[in-house]
């Protein structure tokens, strides 16, 4: 198949070698205690170094940040060895690979935190559920308590744990870093304005409630480069217990970050939760207001993905399930070969199975 989609793309400081990426994806496999990633993790990363560039599930920036069980983390030694682990095994097969740095905030569970409440924007009751083991090692969910809210001292200090969360990135020899900005998480919670009920300069106007997420911007080009930065969105949609539907919000953000020089805005589109299909329109807008690359996720087909390329709307397509499933996606997209399908079963928690056994092509 001739298409964009296998063409190079350059994304700030480096260049990909196709426009087929990696979605971030939840998979629960990290090493317990410590969530630590682990020999099988760099299996599956290795696996899929084939697409353009591999962005890594959330990997959260501090213990309180956790919202799964056996999620990795990006705080400390070991975890930083772990990722040394998977990012050398990635550049081994000729991949790229950026490290999501995520909070999940208030979509936690106090078994998962030392017992602590979950943190937020605000007080704000609502409904979802963290995923915790159960006693007999497998997944299983619970409801969130209605969280507490950040202090002004709080909010300082989780700027600064996402500051050394990408100093960690760096040292673990990561391409690039994503900051997880989407689907309820923490920085969405100071985004949506039905989460965000503070009286302070992080609350009431889009300025004010976009005030984290850029502060959050800012301290990870500190700790290392616009060029080497991202941000994942979720402006319309249903996730985790906060219905947005605040596109101007994207468009504020979008110029914002094309005045920071952030190498890509990776926008998740509420398709695969059932939602609404973002317009051409709004699609155009948010072209015009930022410069940089834009990324596109969402239940995106074939033919989706090279329309909206070819459109110039967006500049690559991040896939999701068809990466757990076909670990060589951007092959068989290629050849247009018949793709394996995924076993919904084994997605979150487990070992090999559903993890590293899906076959290639040449297998």
């Amino acid at each position: 198949m001739t298409s964009t989609l296998f063409e190079p793309l350059s994304v700030g400081a480096i260049t990909l070698p196709n426009r087929v990426l990696m979605a971030p994806l939840t998979r629960m496999r990290a090493t317990d205690p410590g969530d630590v990633p682990n020999p099988l993790m760099a299996q599956y990363y290795r696996q899929r170094a084939g697409a353009g560039l591999i962005v890594t599930e959330g990997t959260q920036i501090s213990p309180i940040g956790k919202g799964n069980m056996d999620t990795p983390g990006i705080y400390s030694d070991e975890q930083v060895e772990g990722w040394r682990q998977i990012t050398d095994a990635v550049h081994a097969e000729g991949g790229r690979i950026a490290a999501q740095l995520w909070h999940v905030g208030r979509v936690s569970h106090p078994d998962l935190i030392g017992g602590e409440l979950p943190v937020s924007a605000s007080a704000n009751s609502y409904r979802s559920r963290a995923t915790l083991k159960g006693p007999d090692g497998l997944p299983q969910r619970a409801d969130s308590p209605t969280p507490r809210p950040l202090s002004a001292e709080e909010i300082a200090a989780t700027l600064e744990d996402y500051a050394r969360a990408t100093r960690n990135a760096r040292e673990a020899g990561f391409d690039l870093v994503e900051i997880h900005g989407a689907h309820g998480y923490l920085i969405h919670q100071f985004l949506g304005r039905g989460s965000n009920h503070r009286d302070d300069e992080y609350g009431g106007s889009q300025e004010n409630r976009a005030r984290f997420a850029l502060e959050v911007v800012d301290t990870v080009v500190g700790a290392w480069s616009a060029d080497r930065t991202g941000i994942r969105i979720s402006p319309q949609g249903s996730f985790n217990g906060l219905e947005e539907d605040d596109l101007p919000m994207a468009i504020h953000l979008a110029g914002e970050l094309s005045r920071r020089k952030v190498a890509f805005l990776h926008l998740s589109e509420p398709d695969w939760a059932g939602g609404p299909a973002l317009q051409d329109d709004f699609r155009k807008e948010l072209r015009a207001a930022y410069d940089g690359a834009i990324f596109g996720a969402g239940a995106y087909t074939i033919e989706k993905a090279e329309r909206l390329v070819g459109l110039d709307l967006i500049d690559a397509v991040a896939f999701g399930r068809p990466f757990i499933a076909n670990p060589d996606l951007p092959e068989r997209l290629r050849l247009g070969a018949e793709l394996n399908a995924p076993v919904p079963a084994t997605f979150y928690g487990g070992d090999a199975e559903g993890y590293t056994d899906y076959p290639t092509l040449t297998a």
